[in-house]
């Protein structure tokens, strides 16, 4: 007669087998959030990359337009608009980096795109000491760049960007000079032997203060004048001048620009601050993915 023998009660699987499924699968949600995050925050910044772009080789392609619109010259636009165009490009590649990254979890590029973050990061938080530490070598360095481009107007017209750009700030901040008018009456391309009337760039032309219509048909340039829709380049001879004792704006522009920086520091600080905090979260975002990319493969591994 055949005897069963009773084999013991040994059991080759855990007592709770979705336990370390269930903690592998709320990780993998957590890294698939953040992986995404990652993801359409730096889609979303290189479309902007590509708009900032585009609109640079926009300005290039269709200078006249903007000559009008925004008052600047052919020279200094196409100055801004180079420097748009390769910002653009530089936030695409960027962004690139972290969406490639992020979708396809490769540990090289999460790397590369930290690392590039945290060089900008480190680069912005010297620039803000510097520029605290020394404000008065700044200021200083500012104004004697601003009595040159002054001293040496119109001095080679071929050359005349810095110039421009100056005209245009005078314009726009309704100031004369760097601490007064009294900066352009030693200009030599604005003496006068026939008279000894100073003159000053039409710049410093206060246009609400008078409807004198004369000194309306001097404001030529497209930078001054609201009254011609068309553009054109400056040449060689404009040279747009009005009397000292004309109505002119009497305040340096070294004053208004304090009064500006005054007045927008709230949202200039504000603006830093939420660079920088975006830079970190898009640091931390990376660096969290990258380190448990390796966690997660292994638990992969071991459980299937």
């Amino acid at each position: 007669m055949e005897t069963w023998e009773e084999l013991p009660n040994v059991s080759l699987v855990p007592t709770n087998p979705k336990a370390p499924q269930a903690k592998m699968s709320a990780q993998d949600s957590c890294l698939s959030l953040i992986k995404y995050l990652l993801f359409v925050f730096n889609l979303f910044f290189f479309v902007l990359g590509s708009l900032i772009f585009c609109f640079g080789i926009w300005i290039l392609i269709d200078k006249t337009s903007f000559v009008s619109f925004v008052g600047l010259s052919f020279m200094p636009l196409q100055i801004w608009s180079k420097a748009l165009a390769i910002s653009g490009i530089l936030t695409m590649g960027l962004a690139l980096l972290g969406c490639v990254g992020a979708l396809k979890e490769l540990r090289c590029l999460l790397g590369l795109y930290f690392g590039i973050l945290l060089l900008l990061f480190a680069m912005q938080i010297t620039l803000g000491i510097l520029i605290s530490t020394q404000r008065t070598r700044l200021e200083r360095r500012v104004k004697d760049i601003v009595m040159e481009t002054i001293q040496r107007y119109h001095a080679h017209p071929e050359e005349s960007a810095a110039e421009e750009s100056w005209d245009y700030v005078q314009f726009q901040l309704r100031c004369c000079g760097w601490n007064s008018p009294r900066d352009w009456f030693s200009v030599p391309s604005l003496s006068s032997n026939d008279s000894e009337v100073h003159r000053v760039p039409c710049s410093c032309y206060n246009s609400s203060a008078s409807n004198d219509s004369a000194i309306f048909e001097k404001l030529s340039f497209p930078q001054f004048s609201r009254l011609g829709p068309l553009a054109r380049p400056r040449h060689s001879t404009d040279l747009c001048l009005v009397p000292a004792n004309s109505d002119i704006y009497s305040e340096g522009c070294a004053r208004s620009l304090q009064k500006w920086l005054h007045n927008n520091l709230i949202s200039i600080v504000g603006i830093c601050l939420g660079v920088g905090l975006l830079e970190l979260s898009f640091m931390t975002l990376s660096i969290f993915l990258c380190r448990n990319l390796d966690q997660v493969y292994d638990r992969l591994a071991r459980y299937l």
